[in-house]
């Protein structure tokens, strides 16, 4: 088989000249083609290494949001678990236990020996979700180094002398109702 420049040639076609000179045109063409094949290539491969940073990076963020959720659910899983198991009753009394949640003043009904407890600091007050539950105070600190929010602190009244207090020396009498 015979090629069709060679053809030409014989056949007076084409001269000797002009078939090298279009030679030469075709291989400095394929090195150019190489050279710039070559930089597309490795654009496309530094646009690759790109695109697969990125997706770590995205991945990594996924997977910290993931983390970060299982362990709040796992921390409110032990809060509830630890209020199941140390809730106190309530004592089912008359006398109402007013105290201060977030902006809001709510109201529980409790025994006196519970109130006592309370006053005392013995008990604390617990809000999880829509119920209000009583806790010893060291479950009370537990719960407050996982979620500070879930318990009421409950302000202790404060006892202030003042020098210039004229019924300073009078004790006010414990049956005193108002």
């Amino acid at each position: 088989m015979v090629s069709l420049q060679e053809q030409l040639l014989k056949a007076g076609l084409a001269d000797q000249k002009k078939a090298k000179r279009i030679n030469q045109d075709k291989s400095r063409q394929n090195k150019i083609d190489r050279r710039s094949g070559t930089q597309t290539a490795d654009e496309a491969r530094l646009a690759a290494l790109a695109a697969q940073q990125k997706h770590r990076e995205q991945t990594r963020e996924l997977n910290a949001q993931r983390e970060a959720e299982a362990r709040r659910k796992a921390i409110a899983a032990q809060i509830v678990q630890m209020v199941q198991q140390s809730r106190q009753s309530k004592g089912g009394g008359d006398i109402a236990y007013n105290f201060t949640y977030g902006t809001k003043i709510e109201r529980i009904h409790v025994s006196a020996a519970v109130r006592a407890q309370l006053a005392a600091g013995q008990l604390v007050i617990v809000k999880l979700e829509d119920t209000t539950e009583l806790v010893p105070k060291v479950v009370a600190e537990k719960i407050a180094e996982r979620d500070p929010s879930l318990v009421v602190r409950v302000k202790k009244p404060t006892t202030q002398t003042d020098e210039n207090d004229p019924y300073a020396d009078y004790k006010i009498p414990d049956d005193l109702m108002w």
